[in-house]
């Protein structure tokens, strides 16, 4: 706990699970402090003429019982803790005057000189509670109980667990390309993995972060040799972790968004291997409105469509029903279908799609090579040639295309 050097205060954890507690007023103060609290098991009993929706909210679902009225002297009899929070400086300093006579810890919203505890900034991330006293700078407070719950969750913060930590196996969504856009949790899985086996779409620049005694192992050049890639990739999976070591499997994107982590999720079950999905944030959204695509638009398009573009239309091993998408009248948003774009565009429009739609091809996105290529589908195959557009790109066809800010255009 950090707290103001000029107004000490001795730091504790209240433990008030099944515990009395009253909470005098129900305004926007305790719309904030009531979910700690019914977090904490407290029983918590509320004392007040109005409260706001949210509150009333917890009262109707049982999380607090509501005494609808003012205070009265003697709604503090048994409770261990009492939070004093009305616009009436008169019953707050009633109310603070029977917690004092009944020795009951009293926090006030209004006066924190008269009060006898005061109210931290917390914050919570994997069983460790951060609590943050900076005496009359509630906004310090905040400020460093963020910074502190920040870089716990993204490992940039130095906390090692002393106690054995079970290894574990995690199938993490990277995002984009983009490290910021990474998960926190992934983060800081990341940060406890002793191995990482990571894909070439995957945050490339998070394995820099990585302390030297990681192993980083490159997923397209693992030695297969008569099996499949895949099949490869889930056996060092299982290979590592039936070695007691936490691996993390990094992912472009999201695991279940055309990254086959469903079967890396199946191969880790049949080996009896418990695993954890971290879903990641999939390029088809976040690469379009990075380029200042709204996949969707009230007015212009109120569906979007994300469809694999890896298999020709015209190729037998397609699953694509394209006759169907080109009757949509949504967004549709393509993943690795640059080099087959060309058909694409034309199978659309043979099955009757207009070939002056518009359609934007985002390379890189996220990441500082972003680049954009407008086209139609009319012109997409030479746009593409002319403009050396190459994968990674998100292809987007809609009218969404033509709603991009105009610093977004090209």
């Amino acid at each position: 706990m950090v707290e103001n050097a000029e107004q000490p205060a001795y730091p504790v954890g209240l433990r008030l699970s099944g515990r009395r507690v009253v909470v005098i007023g129900g305004g926007q103060v305790a719309q904030r402090r009531l979910p700690a609290l019914i977090a904490a098991g407290a029983d918590v009993t509320l004392v007040s003429p109005s409260a706001t929706a949210s509150v009333e909210a917890m009262a109707e679902t049982g999380e607090i019982r509501w005494e609808r009225r003012r205070y009265e002297e003697g709604d503090l009899a048994d409770a261990w803790y009492v939070l004093v929070a009305t616009t009436d400086p008169e019953a707050n300093a009633r109310a603070s005057a029977e917690a004092e006579r009944t020795r009951t810890w009293c926090v006030r919203s209004d006066d924190a000189e008269a009060a006898t505890a005061w109210t931290p900034a917390t914050g919570r991330i994997e069983g460790v509670t951060v609590a943050v006293l900076t005496g009359n700078d509630p906004r310090r407070s905040a400020a460093v109980r963020d910074a502190i719950v920040e870089g716990l969750r993204d490992g940039t913060l130095a906390a090692p667990q002393h106690r054995s930590r079970a290894p574990f196996v995690a199938l993490v969504g990277g995002g984009p390309g983009d490290p910021d856009l990474i998960t926190v949790r992934g983060r800081r899985l990341l940060a406890e993995a002793d191995v990482v086996i990571a894909d070439r779409l995957g945050p490339r620049d998070l394995l820099d972060e990585l302390p030297p005694h990681v192993e980083v192992i490159d997923a397209a050049k693992i030695p297969y040799g008569r099996y499949m890639a895949q099949e490869a990739i889930n056996d060092a999976l299982i290979e590592h972790a039936r070695r007691g070591r936490s691996v993390v499997r990094l992912k472009g994107g999201d695991p279940f968004v055309f990254g086959r982590g469903m079967e890396e999720a199946q191969a880790l079950a049949e080996a009896g291997i418990p695993c954890t999905v971290v879903p990641g944030i999939s390029s088809s959204i976040s690469v379009p409105g990075a380029a200042g695509i709204p996949v969707t638009h009230r007015g212009v398009a109120h569906e979007f469509t994300v469809v694999s573009g890896h298999v020709a239309p015209d190729d037998p091993r397609s699953l694509v029903d394209w006759a169907s998408l080109a009757k949509l009248r949504g967004t549709l948003v393509i993943l690795m279908g640059v080099d087959k774009i060309g058909k694409i565009a034309e199978a659309l429009v043979a099955h009757g799609k207009d070939p002056a739609t518009p359609l934007a091809l985002v390379q890189e996105g996220t990441t500082a090579a972003q680049r954009r290529v407008d086209a139609t589908l009319a012109t997409v195959a030479e746009r593409v040639r002319a403009e050396d557009v190459r994968p990674p790109a998100v292809i987007v066809i809609g009218p969404v295309v033509r709603e991009a800010p105009d610093g977004h255009r090209r």
